[in-house]
């Protein structure tokens, strides 16, 4: 893994002067990726990071067979929420030596050219061709090719595997490469001219920097004069795989662990690690991007991007990260969702679907214990539509899942039921309902007791208690209309 959103130029300092922000575009200032995670589409991993101009980029692992691993993407965005895909930025055709397991890309820029360093061949022994490599390009987005000819680093050293590196340079200029796997971890320096290596003060080239619990996936940034050194620990293909961090002085360390940053939750995502570090220049806005792997998928290479907010507390240790569910549209897709009947499309700003009898689209979610909320626009005076929660065994048809669907129908009421390939209704209550009108929707489930509240979220409209169903997927349904619906989100109770 890598990283790098800390250039020299771009450095957050809160002891110094932070630079303006880039364009004249509102500052991203998210709870998470509040468009939905994950925020891109397709199978993609070990994702790094770099602001560019007005643009923020990020340059995944294709998550494949190691033998399809034979090219590189990237992603760019001026707002983290809109992404423009930009195709085989770097493929083998352009690396002679380099044949699969092309991965953890790290991008940076210096004196006008872009650097891309990337793993390749996941080599096993100093006998075998790979290591790290580094290409360049004249813009962000390529093609990068081969700048030396041959691997950057190709040997074990110090028990390090040469794969994940990251790239940081260093408010003084100089800038250091941290790499490995195996369980160890190095730092080296990379001269000027950003393909080679330089030396440390007692003449060595590599210096062993492994903390406590160090696995692979190796990221360093600066925050208020600290030097933040992150690693991915557990096993990649799992669902332990997390995030933990150290703070030095230097930037060579020593780096001992303080904690687990990132984690797992089984409500909401797995194997959730290999991460980087966005800052939005000129503020103390950070977001941690990372890869995880939906609830529903064991595959090895089942991973998908997703970035969440990270916060600082006074001392500067960093808050554990939560992975938040929401959706709010406005990138105009819907990446995350599954759909079953009925014919949904994500734009202007909202999740649209026209009239069916129980159409629903479901996230990969399963929590027992949460507060639901969504905008819900019926669009005729008919039906009635709303959010299902705890659902499980979903397929099409009317009551074709297990679990409970709360919702607001065109005669002025709300409903509470329960479907089980057949439908219980458990309470309901009026409410004004108008057609083509936005209605705030919450459900609120703990245990058995669940409430459901329109317009007004003091007061519950439904309050009732009911053992059916203890934890699934939660998302939104119809039945008999249309609708649009908009600021979906789920937490934790």
């Amino acid at each position: 893994m890598t990283s790098k959103i800390v250039l020299a130029a771009l450095a957050v300092s809160l002891l110094g002067s932070v630079p303006a922000v880039a364009s004249s575009a509102a500052v991203p200032d998210f709870a998470t990726s509040e468009a939905g995670n994950p925020f891109v589409d397709g199978w993609y991993a070990d994702p790094d990071v770099a602001v560019y101009g007005d643009r923020y980029w990020v340059f995944p692992t294709a998550s494949r067979p190691y033998d399809q691993q034979t090219y590189l993407d990237a992603f760019s965005s001026t707002d983290l929420v809109h992404w423009t895909k930009h195709a085989d930025v770097l493929t083998t055709a352009n690396v002679s030596w380099a044949r699969r397991a092309v991965w953890a890309p790290a991008p940076v820029e210096r004196n006008g050219r872009y650097y891309l360093y990337f793993g390749a061949n996941d080599i096993q022994s100093n006998s075998e061709l790979g290591g790290i490599g580094v290409a360049v390009a004249d813009r962000p987005e390529g093609p990068y090719r081969d700048a030396i000819g041959k691997p950057l680093i190709s040997q074990f050293v110090n028990g390090a595997q040469p794969i994940d590196q990251d790239v940081f340079i260093d408010d003084d200029g100089q800038a250091y490469m941290y790499y490995g796997g195996w369980g160890h971890a190095n730092v080296v320096k990379l001269n000027e001219d950003m393909t080679s290596l330089g030396r440390f003060a007692d003449g060595s080239i590599y210096k062993e920097i492994t903390p406590a619990n160090f696995t692979e996936g190796s990221q360093m940034f600066k925050r208020g004069g600290k030097y933040y050194f992150m690693w991915s620990e557990d096993g990649w293909t799992g669902p332990n795989y997390a995030v933990s961090y150290a703070i030095s002085d230097s930037p060579t360390g020593p780096f001992t662990k303080i904690s687990r940053v990132l984690a797992q939750d089984p409500s909401v995502a797995r194997g959730s690690g290999h991460n980087s570090v966005i800052n939005v220049p000129g503020t103390d806005i950070w977001y941690i991007v990372y890869h995880r792997r939906p609830l529903s998928r064991t595959g090895a290479n089942d991973r998908q991007l997703a970035y969440d907010r990270m916060t600082f507390n006074a001392d500067g240790t960093i808050q554990p990260v939560t992975m938040r569910v929401q959706d709010d549209f406005d990138d105009d897709n819907a990446v995350g969702w599954t759909t079953h009947g009925g014919s949904w499309s994500a734009s202007g700003g909202r999740y649209e679907t026209g009239s069916s009898f129980g159409g629903k689209a479901l996230l990969d979610t399963n929590f027992t214990d949460f507060v639901q909320d969504a905008t819900v626009v019926p669009r005729s005076a008919s039906g009635d539509s709303g959010v299902v929660f705890r659902a499980t065994a979903a397929t099409t048809g009317t009551d074709a899942y297990r679990g409970y669907y709360a919702g607001v129908t065109g005669s002025g009421r709300v409903v509470l039921g329960k479907a089980d390939n057949n439908w219980t209704q458990l309470a309901s209550a009026p409410v004004t309902v108008r057609p083509n009108a936005r209605h705030h929707l919450r459900v609120e489930a703990i245990g058995s007791a669940i409430k459901v509240y329109v317009g007004d979220m003091t007061t519950p409209n439904i309050s009732v208690t009911d053992t059916s169903f203890s934890s699934g997927a939660n998302g939104v349904r119809v039945f008999n209309t249309g609708a649009a619906f908009d600021d979906f989100a789920v937490a934790h109770r």
